[in-house]
């Protein structure tokens, strides 16, 4: 649909004496495809969500609809659907404003970071003990081999020939990517899977009427628990202090212990904490030059620096990460210096 249908598309999910008494308003959206509004009507507002990937499919097989209701039925804090229409691939969903967890660092809120983030955890502890039919979606998903180097691989063309062109060696990079295949076998467990959001950072936790809303979890698949905990610790926009990061771990692992969903020791925990760490940095890293270069969106190029930043402290403590982390360097120095 042209994007100039799209405000007379959503006045046609409205009764027809509110039509002429709406105000739609563009909401900047994330990397996705997505375009987002926000719609006043005389009922109120709502937000109205045009995916065109909706409109190739039906209401029972798009993944947004079919997560949002799995996550609703499990008191899990999402917006409402009030209606969704595929012949248009919109969606109308419950305004839950637009205070986003990342923007209350630096706010007067900041102090009740530590209390919000147990909360958000707790949240992630029940959506994670979640199981359903290993033919349905999303636990039909997982961060297999193939899934976990495509994202590795995006990395390199969008990061390593793209953005850093000519930074490394080709020789380097053949010598990496044989690093991500080694680490990917590491990481691809599937009996201790868990169900994760897959995109659990800052950006997709809103904070409405003082509590978490989850948002944008339609990629949702099975991978390992400290997937989405990776996600929100070691979050690409803010960085936790050092104190409230060992705080969560512990916390986190604490809460799959409590559920049954783990039989490991913390020690375990943390040693493939830091081997997902790793794998979920590089996969950012390689989505933000793929946004600042191919996109020209250079929204997300100052999140870059940040997200490598991290990975010096898994090369530190992980033997398994120091060979590639060594291959890394050159461009770890180049943006962190």
């Amino acid at each position: 649909m042209p994007q100039m249908n799209i405000p007379d598309a959503i006045a046609g999910l409205y009764r027809p004496d509110f039509r002429t008494n709406l105000h739609i308003d563009k909401i900047q959206g994330d990397a996705s495809t997505r375009q987002y509004f926000r719609v006043t009507s005389p009922e109120g507002t709502a937000v109205a969500c045009y995916d065109p990937a909706f409109e190739q499919t039906s209401k029972e097989t798009y993944p947004f609809l079919v997560m949002q209701k799995l996550l609703a039925d499990r008191g899990i804090p999402v917006p409402e659907v009030k209606t969704a229409d595929p012949s248009t691939g919109l969606i109308l969903l419950e305004d839950c404003g637009d205070l986003l967890l990342q923007n209350i660092f630096g706010s007067p809120m900041e102090r009740e970071i530590p209390e919000i983030y147990r909360t958000i955890f707790d949240i992630l502890a029940k959506l994670q003990s979640i199981r359903g039919k290993n033919d349905r979606i999303p636990f039909s998903l997982g961060f297999d081999r193939e899934k976990l180097m495509f994202e590795f691989d995006f990395f390199i063309e969008h990061a390593l020939y793209g953005y850093f062109e000519h930074l490394l060696e080709e020789k380097t990079i053949t010598e990496l990517r044989r690093e991500f295949e080694a680490i990917t076998k590491i990481l691809v467990q599937p009996r201790h899977f868990v169900l994760n959001h897959r995109d659990f950072h800052s950006r997709n936790i809103l904070l409405y009427q003082g509590k978490p809303v989850i948002i944008d979890f339609q990629d949702a698949r099975m991978g390992l628990a400290q997937y989405d905990a990776v996600s929100l610790i070691r979050d690409s926009y803010v960085r936790l202090d050092d104190k409230l990061q060992e705080e969560l771990k512990e916390y986190h692992f604490n809460s799959l212990r409590e559920r049954g969903m783990t039989e490991s020791g913390f020690d375990e925990y943390l040693h493939y904490f830091d081997i997902m760490a790793f794998q979920r940095n590089i996969k950012a890293v390689g989505t933000f030059c793929y946004q600042t270069m191919a996109r020209k969106n250079n929204t997300f190029e100052r999140s870059i620096a940040p997200s490598l930043a991290y990975l010096p402290e898994y090369f530190g403590r992980r033997s398994e990460l120091k060979k590639a982390g060594r291959l890394l360097m050159p461009i770890i120095e180049r943006v962190t210096a």
